[in-house]
């Protein structure tokens, strides 16, 4: 069965965008390029993350129609029953694109996880759709999830809530998005800190990470921070947890910017891991031919 293969072997691509993107930003229009949107490709789009599905759905068919996508339709899976509905599986197995939008991501996995939406969504990846999130439909996308750790918008403390996503993004990775605008830098330390083992990718908005395989391309407004916690020699992770200040060593972090790509199994820019792969002590492919 398709749903068995490694995610790096599925014949799609994912794009993970940052939130905040554009009709006629460079984010999108990969998206509706890589669909063959503006030829006719389908994309079907689900707003279960939203607390507006509707309303969210006619926004979104608004935006896509300026970015040049000719056919998109946009069903409605506002609960578990209507992510069980079959005529909508249906849809979004056959599509060539399948777009997640904004919102909860906790709402989002919890109302398609393990359903026959979120089933076909998977089936047609393997097949070869393009699937693109923003924001919470992108942070939904890995194996584990981040919501939560930062004041709401009455400066209560919400507490970090780590669990299991979609995941269609493999490499033990996880997503935060609005990532410079928010300054959550902090907050994916945190999460990192008391998960060494996950690698962290911070998504600027408008910004999306084009993973094919492997590899994933950052194109769009902003950058990608990556924050890989494997060499942690000190973390104060569950001091944290009552309220302490972080505390870490020895982190790695990095910053993609456009037209840069960022290889995940390794965790380093391509350039640099085909430099060490040619046994170049300093890599003379970076500059213009380090890019996409």
């Amino acid at each position: 069965m398709s749903g068995t293969r490694r995610t790096d072997e599925a014949a799609g691509a994912l794009i993970l965008i940052g939130g905040a993107c554009s009709a006629r930003g460079e984010a999108l229009a990969t998206f509706v390029r890589m669909a063959h949107a503006e030829d006719g490709g389908r994309i079907v789009g689900l707003t279960t993350a939203s607390m507006d599905p509707t309303g969210s759905a006619v926004a979104w068919k608004n935006d896509f129609a300026i970015a040049g996508a000719r056919n998109t339709e946009f069903p409605i899976v506002d609960r578990r029953a209507r992510a069980q509905d079959d005529r909508i599986a249906e849809k979004v197995r056959t599509a060539d694109g399948i777009f997640l939008g904004g919102g909860d991501q906790v709402q989002l996995v919890a109302t398609i996880g393990g359903s026959k939406v979120g089933n076909a969504i998977r089936e047609a990846y393997h097949r070869g759709a393009i699937v693109c999130g923003t924001s919470a439909g992108a942070a939904a996308l890995t194996e584990t999830i981040l919501a939560g750790g930062e004041p709401d918008e009455s400066g209560t403390a919400i507490d970090m809530h780590i669990g299991p996503g979609l995941a269609l993004l493999g490499f033990h990775s996880m997503i935060d998005t609005h990532f410079a605008e928010r300054r959550r830098l902090h907050r994916l330390f945190v999460a990192i800190a008391g998960n060494p083992e996950l690698m962290g990718l911070g998504i600027d908005e408008d910004t999306a990470l084009v993973v094919q395989g492997h590899l994933g391309a950052v194109v769009g407004a902003g950058g990608v921070t990556f924050v890989d916690g494997r060499g942690v020699r000190f973390d104060n992770a569950d001091e944290v947890k009552q309220g302490g200040q972080l505390t870490l060593s020895y982190l790695r972090v990095g910053i993609v910017g456009n037209g840069y790509v960022l290889n995940l199994r390794e965790r380093e820019l391509e350039a640099l891991v085909r430099a060490r792969e040619e046994g170049e002590e300093t890599p003379s492919v970076l500059g213009e031919e380090a890019r996409a």
